[in-house]
């Protein structure tokens, strides 16, 4: 028998090539390997003459042998019938197309045999459609990553009052809208196989979620984790070959929220004077303080439409959206100062209340309006939103319940981070509480 150079050689097979067929010789005797007895698996290349495309190529197809089941694939590769070595099964001559093309074969016969070891170590009986679906990843017949999103997620919704908080939802909810978006930016498709996955899957996702999604780190460290947790779980359920990203080091969390701003730095950044040509500088001055008269975060500032204003019996404007990270109805009533701010930017040109502003540039344009305002600390959109909470509304006697309405709040133990209690606050409220027990008498 005449042994192929070209041999793929893994811990427990040897491959070789005998008249046009690539064949396994599976170690039977190592113990550690399978119950499965495997007598014969072998993969044979052929082109499938009879499809020629418009330039005169021919497929290049497959057909994988495991004992007695066989399974055809197409490769998704071409070759000029006249180039192509039957015995071989690969391509004659040092030709640009020959030498691309005999690479890419060698990488699909090494998935082929890796994805039969794969199979061979779990230790279960296979046929050779699952080592076909093993190695193509098949979207119909394979766990997906964003199938096993879903599993996850509708695990966690069905468990929610029995073992899981109900606010616990909305984080893996989102994170699953956000996952399938940056699928579809970054590849181009809807889902991923788990074998399609890199480890700079997850350094990109990082990226996206932050950079084009603006979204705060705790947030992006809790979809991380998630994402982590659904590749632990495809692996120790045998959807993938090996636990993703297991190495990867979560972002730190923030050691504080984003504090509201103080009365004076309010004044400030709300009457500093921006020359007339800075009109990006001023956009992002005017966005920041429409998210402190109303709580509406950066996400959907730049989303909100006329179609998300009401006016009520009474006549008062409100802004009433679902919010983008939870999905939550938002309601709240406009500040004469909001609606100035809308009436500022209206066009019919567009349906969004404000002009767009990209993430990273209003990062960039707060730390210029700090500076320009006096403002020594750092300043992030995210202030508004606890701005509103305590200068705005807290300080004006709305109840803590209200203002969880007013800012989509799934669990009031959120609003009561955002919501601190002012000293002008303490001290208003503790005289009241001075006034309505003073006629109080203490008895033995």
């Amino acid at each position: 028998m005449k042994r192929n150079p070209h041999r793929f050689i893994c811990a427990h097979t040897q491959c070789f090539a005998y008249q046009g067929t690539l064949i396994w010789q599976v170690n039977l005797h190592n113990p550690n390997i399978s119950v499965m007895k495997v007598e014969k698996f072998k993969v044979l290349l052929y082109l499938k003459k009879s499809g020629l495309d418009k330039s005169g190529k021919a497929p290049i197809m497959g057909r994988i042998t495991v004992n007695r089941t066989m399974a055809q694939f197409g490769s998704k590769l071409s070759c000029t019938p006249e180039l192509w070595n039957p015995r071989e099964s690969r391509l004659n001559g040092k030709s640009k197309e020959a030498v691309e093309t005999n690479a890419r074969i060698e990488k699909l016969l090494l998935a082929v045999n890796n994805a039969f070891n794969s199979l061979v170590s779990r230790k279960v009986d296979f046929e050779a459609t699952d080592v076909k679906n093993h190695f193509q990843g098949s979207m119909e017949t394979q766990m997906t990553l964003m199938k096993m999103t879903d599993v996850v997620c509708d695990d966690l919704k069905a468990r929610i009052g029995i073992d899981r908080a109900k606010g616990t939802y909305p984080g893996y909810h989102y994170m699953r809208l956000t996952l399938g978006e940056f699928i579809e930016h970054q590849y181009k498709v809807k889902d991923l196989s788990f074998g399609q996955l890199t480890e700079q899957f997850i350094h990109d996702y990082q990226a996206f979620a932050m950079e084009n999604k603006g979204y705060a780190i705790d947030t992006v460290r809790h979809h991380l984790a998630i994402l982590k947790k659904i590749c632990r779980l495809a692996y120790k359920k045998g959807y993938a070959d090996r636990s993703h990203f297991q190495h990867f080091t979560l972002p730190k969390k923030t050691e504080t929220t984003p504090r509201a701003l103080s009365r004076e730095s309010f004044e400030k950044i709300r009457d500093v004077e921006i020359p007339a040509y800075r009109k990006s500088h001023m956009l992002a001055r005017d966005m920041f303080l429409f998210g402190c008269y109303t709580g509406v975060s950066y996400a959907d500032v730049v989303s909100i439409t006329h179609t998300n204003l009401y006016t009520d019996k009474d006549g008062a404007l409100w802004l009433k959206y679902r919010r983008k990270k939870n999905e939550l109805r938002a309601s709240v009533k406009l500040l004469p100062e909001a609606i100035a701010l809308i009436n500022k930017y209206h066009s019919e040109d567009r349906e969004t209340l404000f002009p767009l502003l990209r993430w990273s540039n209003l990062r960039r344009h707060m730390k210029a309006l700090a500076a320009l305002s006096g403002i020594k600390d750092d300043l992030c959109y995210h202030q508004a939103r606890h701005s509103f909470a305590s200068l705005i509304t807290l300080e004006a006697g709305v109840p803590i319940e209200t203002i969880s309405r007013m800012l989509g709040h799934s669990d009031i133990s959120t609003t009561q981070v955002y919501a601190r209690v002012s000293p002008k606050k303490l001290f208003e409220d503790m005289d009241k509480f001075i006034k309505a027990t003073e006629d109080f008498k203490l008895t033995l």
